[in-house]
C-alpha cells in the first residue's frame, strides 16, 4: 500500500493560500484486493520544526484539515502522510509536499493603492537596489481589472488576465508570485502594465458593467518581500515613489478588443537602466470596498498555439483565417509594415458574404471584438492582446500590406481535464470532444454563457451544466471560487441574481428566476458529492439558508414564479418556452431545497425543508398533473411538453402510483415526433436519463444519435465543432454548453459510470444505454484515485472491465438473463451476486475486476 498525490486546498504546492486551516488530501494505492485504509497520520513542520503531529487517527478519510496552531503569513510549510491498511499495517511516510501562506491577516502593511490618469493603459514602475544573497523573494500584487507584471524585463507569471474577476466590492484578489529567480545583484526594477477588465469597463453595454458601484481607472497594490541569506528582511511597497506614464495598448475592453500602438512602445521601460525622468509620479487611489484575498483557483492561461487550417484573400488587402475550431483566447500577429500601418483583426465565429460576423446587440456601438495594432515600422513585429479574450474561429485581418501570418492563442482557465471517454458510436466522442470544448471557452475565472457576445456567469447556465461539468474536469479550486462569487451578490434580502458576478443587474431584470439562482444550493451538494468537502457547506450555511427563505417566502399558491423557464426549446428563439414557468421554477426549488436537506443533515444544523419541499411537490402536482392522463401541462402549452414532463419525473415528484404512465407518456410524445426532443436548456439534460431509467434506453439513443433538427446531431451535420445555444442553424451563440448536457447520458448510461456517494465513496456501474454501441470506456480521476469502466458487446457476450480505487465501493451491474450467465474474476474475492431488472449485481472494493456475460 502507497500513499501518493499528496495535494494541499486541492492543489500541488499552493504558493500564497490565505486559507488559515487548509485541507490536505491523498490517494492510497495498493494491489490487493479490496484494500481499505483504517487510519492514517499527518505531520507538518516549518524548516526543521514540528508544528503539528496528528498522531495515528482511525479513520478512511483521505481528506481531513489541519488542525494545529495558527499559521504564520509568508511562511512555507512542509507536510507528510502514512496511512495503515486492514491488517494495521503502516505504510512509509509519503515523500514530503508544501504549501506557502500568503499574507494571511498581516495583510499588504504599507503598501497603497496608486494609479493615474494616463488616456491609456499606465505602466507604472519603481526601481529599488539588492545588496546580498537572495533568500526568497515573493511579490504580492492585485492589479485591477488585470495587471501584467514584470521584474527585470520578464514577466513574473505565465498566467494572463490576473487575477480573477469578482464583485469588487466584497472581494478583491491578489496574487503571489515568486520572483527569486528574477532579481540581481545592485540595481533591480518592478513594473506593471494595467488593463481594464470588469473593474474599469468603458464600453456601454447592456448589463451595466461600465456603471458598476467599483467602476474606477485601474489600479495597483503590491508588497515586494526580500528575505537575504543573513537574515534581513527588505520590502518595496506601492506607494508614491513609483512612476507611471500611458504605455503603447491606447484602448482595451472585453467586448471591443485592444487598439496597441507600437510606435509608442518603450523599450526597456521595466528594467532599471531605463531612464523614467519623463515619467509622473503616481497618484494614491481609493481602495476598492472588497476585502483582499489570496487568489486559490487555477489562473487562465495561454494552453495552446494553433495554426489556421485556411487562410484566404477574400478580397484585396483583406483575409480571413480559419482556425478549425470553435474556441475562446486571441490571435497572435507578427507582420512587417511602414510605420503607423493599422491592421485589424476581427474575431467571429462564423463568416458572411465575405466577411467575419462580429455582432453584439448588446453592446454599444459597432465595434466588435476587434483588435487593432499600429506597426511601428521596425522590421517584423509580434503582437498579441493582453487584456481581453475573444469567442471565435475566424480572425478577419485588414490592413497588413502582405499575407499575414496569424496564430490562435487558446486561452482559458487552466483547469485540468480528468475524464477519457471512448466509443464504438463515433457521435458518442464527438458530442464528448465538443462539451468539453465549449465548457473550457467558457471558463474565465467565472463559468460564462459565451465567451463572444455576453462573457456573463449565468447561474441556470452551470446549474444545467455543473455534473457534466464536475465529470469530466477538476473543478474543486474554480467552483470553490465561483460558490464565493454567488455568496458575494446576496443581497441583504437574501436574494440571489441571475448572473454571479453581478453590478446590481439580475435583481430585477430577467428575474426572479428560480431556475438560476437555485444553483447555489445544488452546487454546493454537487461539489460534495464530486470533493466530499465538508467544510465548503458549512462555510456557505448561513447564506444558503438566507437564500432559500427569501425563495420559500415569495411562494404563491404553493409555486414558485420564475419568468425564466425552459429557456430556448426549438422554435422558441426568443428565449423563454411557452409553457408556464411557475412548473419548472417550483420543481427546482423542490430540488434545491431536499439538497439543502442534505446539507443540513451533514452538517447537524436544523431545518424544515423536506417539509417545505413537501408542501411544493403538492402545490406543482395539484396545479399542472393532470393525473387522468398522466400528463403534465399548464394552459399556456401549445402542444405535449417535454420538459414539464421530464423534469418532474427526474426530480421525484411524480406520485409513485403514476410514474410509469408519465414516463410511458414521455417515451410515446418522443417516439410520436420521430425521436425528437422538443426541451430547451432545463429539459434536455435530464430527457435522456428518466427515459432510460423508466426502461426506454433504445428511444433515448434514437433521440441522442438523431442527425435532423433539432438535435445534436444537426448542429455537426452544419459543421459543428462545439456546442451551440439555439436548436436553429442561425443560433446567436456557437459556444453554449447549456444544451450540451447530453453528454452526462452518456458517461453515465452509455459507458456506465454514475458517482453514487460523497466524494466517489461509491459508484453505480450499470451500462444501460448500449443501443447501436458496440463498445465504450471511460477513465476517470477521481479524489480517491483513478476509476475506469471499460466494456464491450460481440454478438450476446459482454465484458465489462471494472478498476476501483482503495476508497471506494462499487455496486457493478452486468447485464445477462440470469446471475447464473455471468462469471467474476476474480470470482472468489467478488462475493456472491444478486439478480434485478435484467443484470446481474455484484458490490465490489479496491481492485481491477472483470466480468463476463453470457447473455446480455
Amino acid at each position: 500500500m502507497q500513499v501518493r498525490s499528496l495535494k494541499t486546498e486541492y492543489a500541488v504546492r499552493p504558493l500564497g493560500t490565505d486559507v488559515d486551516r487548509p485541507r490536505f488530501s491523498w490517494l492510497v494505492s495498493s494491489p490487493q484486493y479490496g484494500a481499505i485504509q483504517t487510519a492514517y497520520q499527518v505531520r507538518v513542520r516549518s524548516g526543521e520544526a514540528e508544528v503539528w503531529d496528528s498522531g495515528k487517527v482511525s479513520s478512511s478519510q483521505t481528506f481531513i484539515k489541519y488542525d494545529g496552531p495558527a499559521l504564520t503569513p509568508r511562511t512555507r510549510y512542509d507536510w507528510t502522510v502514512r496511512v495503515w491498511d486492514g491488517d494495521d499495517r503502516e505504510t512509509e511516510w509519503a515523500a514530503d509536499e508544501w504549501f506557502e501562506t500568503g499574507l494571511l491577516d498581516e495583510g499588504f502593511g504599507a503598501a497603497q493603492w496608486i494609479g493615474g490618469s494616463t488616456g491609456s493603459a499606465p505602466l507604472l514602475r519603481r526601481t529599488f537596489a539588492v545588496d546580498g544573497a537572495v533568500r526568497r523573494a515573493r511579490l504580492y500584487a492585485s492589479g485591477l481589472g488585470y495587471a501584467d507584471l514584470r521584474v527585470n524585463g520578464q514577466p513574473v507569471t505565465d498566467a494572463v488576465l490576473d487575477p480573477g474577476f469578482t464583485d469588487y466590492g466584497r472581494t478583491v484578489l491578489y496574487v503571489t508570485h515568486d520572483i527569486t529567480g528574477l532579481l540581481q545583484t545592485g540595481d533591480n526594477a518592478v513594473g506593471a502594465e494595467l488593463g481594464r477588465g470588469f473593474f474599469g469597463m468603458n464600453t456601454p453595454n447592456v448589463w451595466r458593467w461600465h456603471q458598476a458601484p467599483w467602476t474606477a481607472e485601474p489600479r495597483l497594490i503590491a508588497r515586494l518581500v526580500i528575505e537575504y541569506d543573513d537574515g534581513r528582511v527588505a520590502e518595496v511597497v506601492s506607494d508614491p515613489s513609483w512612476r507611471i506614464t500611458g504605455g503603447p495598448t491606447l484602448s482595451d475592453s472585453l467586448y471591443t478588443g485592444e487598439t496597441y500602438d507600437a510606435r509608442r512602445a518603450l523599450a526597456g521601460w521595466d528594467t532599471a537602466a531605463f531612464d523614467e525622468s519623463a515619467w509622473s509620479a503616481v497618484s494614491v487611489v481609493d481602495a476598492p470596498a472588497g476585502q483582499l484575498r489570496a487568489q486559490e483557483h487555477e489562473p487562465i492561461r495561454v494552453i495552446e498555439t494553433v495554426d489556421p487550417v485556411q487562410l484566404d484573400e477574400v478580397r484585396a488587402g483583406v483575409w480571413i483565417a480559419d482556425f478549425g475550431r470553435t474556441t475562446a483566447g486571441w490571435a497572435r500577429l507578427r507582420v512587417s509594415a511602414p510605420a503607423g500601418t493599422t491592421i485589424s483583426l476581427t474575431y467571429g465565429e462564423t463568416v458572411a458574404d465575405g466577411n467575419v460576423v462580429a455582432v453584439n446587440g448588446h453592446v454599444e456601438g459597432d465595434r466588435i471584438q476587434r483588435d487593432e495594432y499600429i506597426a511601428a515600422g521596425s522590421g517584423v513585429e509580434e503582437w498579441e492582446p493582453r487584456f481581453s479574450y475573444k469567442g471565435f474561429r475566424y480572425v478577419q485581418i485588414s490592413g497588413a500590406p502582405r499575407r499575414p501570418d496569424v496564430q490562435l492563442r487558446v486561452v482559458h482557465s487552466d483547469v485540468q481535464s480528468v475524464t477519457t471517454f471512448t466509443s464504438s458510436e463515433p457521435a458518442y466522442e464527438q458530442f464528448e470532444h465538443a462539451m468539453r470544448r465549449t465548457v473550457l471557452s467558457n471558463l474565465h475565472g467565472i463559468p460564462t454563457d459565451t465567451p463572444f457576445y455576453e462573457k456573463n456567469g449565468w447561474t441556470g447556465d452551470a446549474q444545467v451544466g455543473a455534473p457534466t461539468m464536475l465529470a469530466t474536469l477538476d473543478l474543486a479550486r474554480f467552483f470553490t471560487k465561483w460558490v464565493g462569487d454567488i455568496r458575494d451578490s446576496q443581497a441583504e434580502s437574501g436574494q440571489l441574481p441571475v448572473i454571479v458576478p453581478t453590478n446590481g443587474w439580475g435583481f430585477t431584470e430577467l428575474s426572479p428566476a428560480t431556475e438560476w439562482p437555485t444553483v447555489y444550493p445544488i452546487l454546493l451538494h454537487e461539489l460534495h458529492r464530486a470533493y466530499g468537502d465538508v467544510r465548503l457547506l458549512r462555510d456557505h450555511w448561513n447564506a444558503l439558508t438566507r437564500y432559500l427563505a427569501w425563495e420559500l417566502d415569495r411562494v404563491e399558491d404553493g409555486l414558485s414564479v420564475s419568468v425564466l423557464g425552459d429557456w430556448l426549446p426549438p422554435g422558441y428563439g426568443d428565449g423563454p418556452a411557452p409553457e408556464d414557468r411557475r412548473l419548472t421554477g417550483t420543481a427546482y426549488l423542490y430540488r434545491a431545497l431536499l439538497a439543502a436537506a442534505e446539507i443540513g443533515d451533514l452538517l447537524g444544523e436544523p431545518h424544515e425543508y423536506r417539509k417545505a419541499a413537501a408542501e411544493l411537490a403538492d402545490g406543482l402536482n395539484r396545479t399542472f398533473l393532470d393525473r387522468e392522463a398522466a400528463v403534465y401541462r399548464s394552459a399556456d402549452d401549445p402542444d405535449y411538453r417535454q420538459t414539464s414532463n421530464a423534469v418532474p419525473l427526474a426530480f421525484g415528484i411524480v406520485p409513485e402510483e403514476l410514474v410509469e404512465r408519465v414516463a410511458a407518456n414521455l417515451a410515446a410524445d418522443v417516439e410520436a415526433r420521430g425521436f425528437h426532443l422538443n426541451t430547451g436548456c432545463l429539459g434536455v439534460g435530464v430527457l435522456l436519463p428518466v427515459l432510460t431509467a423508466h426502461g426506454y434506453g433504445d428511444a433515448a439513443t434514437k433521440v441522442a444519435l438523431q442527425r435532423s433538427y433539432p438535435s445534436w446531431g444537426y448542429w455537426f451535420d452544419l459543421g459543428a465543432d462545439t456546442m451551440w445555444e439555439m436548436w436553429e442553424a442561425n443560433s446567436r451563440s456557437r459556444n453554449h454548453y447549456f444544451q450540451g448536457t447530453v453528454v452526462q447520458w452518456i458517461l453515465e448510461n452509455v459507458a456506465g459510470l454514475r458517482n453514487a456517494g460523497a466524494g466517489w465513496e461509491r459508484i453505480v456501474v450499470r451500462p444501460d444505454a448500449r443501443g447501436e454501441t458496440t463498445s465504450a470506456s471511460i477513465r476517470t480521476e477521481t479524489i480517491r484515485g483513478r476509476v475506469s469502466v471499460r466494456w464491450r458487446r460481440v454478438s450476446r457476450v459482454f465484458t465489462l472491465d471494472v478498476q476501483v480505487p482503495v476508497g471506494m465501493t462499487a455496486s457493478v451491474h452486468v447485464p445477462s438473463e440470469s446471475a447464473a450467465d455471468v462469471a467474476a474474476v476474480p470470482q472468489s474475492l467478488a462475493g456472491e451476486a444478486t439478480y434485478e431488472d435484467g443484470y446481474t449485481i455484484y458490490t465490489v472494493g479496491a481492485g481491477i475486476w472483470n466480468f463476463t456475460s453470457r447473455s446480455a
